[in-house]
């Protein structure tokens, strides 16, 4: 008779140096609930007795889970505030399913208003590749950060005069392309699809020097079609909502890239608009230009969803269910 080992390892104990009674109900959250969501994520079990902790659960994730509490610790002794978005953040950075790339350098984009650090190794290496090369691709799904990255990186390389104008580029899909009907000049008929790259830009540059730098075309906001014919030369183009592009329209995009400039273009290819039976261009290009050196790609998962918790939950879901109806095509077939 085998004989059953108890293989569970003694609690990890640790001390957090917290003197505000305030500032450690906020660390715990209400009823406990970012206790809670460290223990549900990393599937740990916390107890704790004032600041005297103990964690009991894999070696990895019980020091995980301690790095995480006194970098809150720390977050709210400077001033910051502690929500169940921000403890989800910190453990997305933790990377727990792949310790070891959490190791490497870590990168910061620094902007007169504000530092920006990505978050995770993924985002950490799309923010490497962007400054190494000078065509990016960022494919993933909603959440994960490609376009806001792109657009700091954007900003940081005006601010440092190592381009003179950004470019946001969007297919408009939507409208068919053809905006005529639409009222206003150009730049309003198109704005509604750029909607995120202006709300990144208000953020990081505010709103009054966006629209100075828009008046002197130091930004330029124009519609897919509108690229046709030009040579980008000095600039930061950032093609968003890729996945809607065409196999021809992706081409003309990419060709379009002159002297000086830097090029991302982000987009989910499970969320093309296209219709029916036209092959989105971003996943065309992924397939013709993944050996092409000097381009860089990095691929996003829902395990990088840096919105709500919830966001990551629905894209592993949808997910699951697509995959599920491929094998049931596959076996029908």
């Amino acid at each position: 008779m085998n004989k059953v080992l108890n293989t569970e390892l003694p609690p990890h104990k640790f001390t957090l140096n917290v003197e505000d009674a305030q500032h450690f109900a906020q660390l715990c959250g209400q009823f406990n609930e970012h206790l809670k969501q460290i223990e549900q994520r990393l599937d740990i079990r916390i107890s704790n007795r004032g600041n005297h902790f103990e964690l009991t659960g894999s070696q990895a994730n019980v020091h995980a889970a301690e790095r995480i509490l006194k970098t809150l610790s720390q977050e709210l002794e400077n001033g910051g505030d502690i929500s169940p978005d921000i403890v989800h953040l910190y453990l997305q950075e933790a990377d727990i399913e792949n310790p070891q790339q959490g190791k490497t350098e870590s990168v910061v984009i620094k902007i007169k208003r504000c530092v920006i650090k990505p978050r995770g190794p993924n985002q950490q290496e799309y923010v490497k590749r962007i400054l190494q090369h000078d065509i990016n691709f960022g494919i993933g799904p909603a959440g994960t950060g490609k376009t806001y990255l792109a657009v700091a990186c954007a900003v940081a390389a005006l601010e440092n005069d190592q381009i003179r104008r950004i470019l946001l580029v969007r297919p408009a899909v939507e409208a068919g392309e053809k905006l005529g009907f639409l009222p206003g000049d150009l730049a309003q008929k198109i704005d509604p699809y750029l909607r995120p790259l202006y709300d990144a830009l208000y953020e990081m540059l505010g709103f009054e020097r966006v629209e100075k730098l828009i008046e002197k075309n130091v930004i330029e906001v124009a519609p897919l079609a509108y690229m046709r014919g030009r040579t980008l030369n000095n600039s930061f183009i950032i093609l968003d909502e890729s996945q809607n592009t065409t196999m021809e329209q992706m081409k003309m995009f990419l060709t379009r890239i002159g002297f000086g400039s830097t090029a991302v273009i982000t987009g989910d290819t499970t969320q093309v608009d296209l219709p029916r039976g036209t092959r989105s261009g971003l996943a065309h290009s992924a397939e013709v230009l993944k050996k092409v050196k000097g381009i860089g790609f990095t691929y996003f998962s829902a395990k990088d969803v840096v919105r709500h918790p919830l966001v990551q939950r629905i894209v592993e879901a949808y997910d699951t269910f697509d995959s599920k109806q491929a094998s049931k095509k596959q076996k029908d077939a």
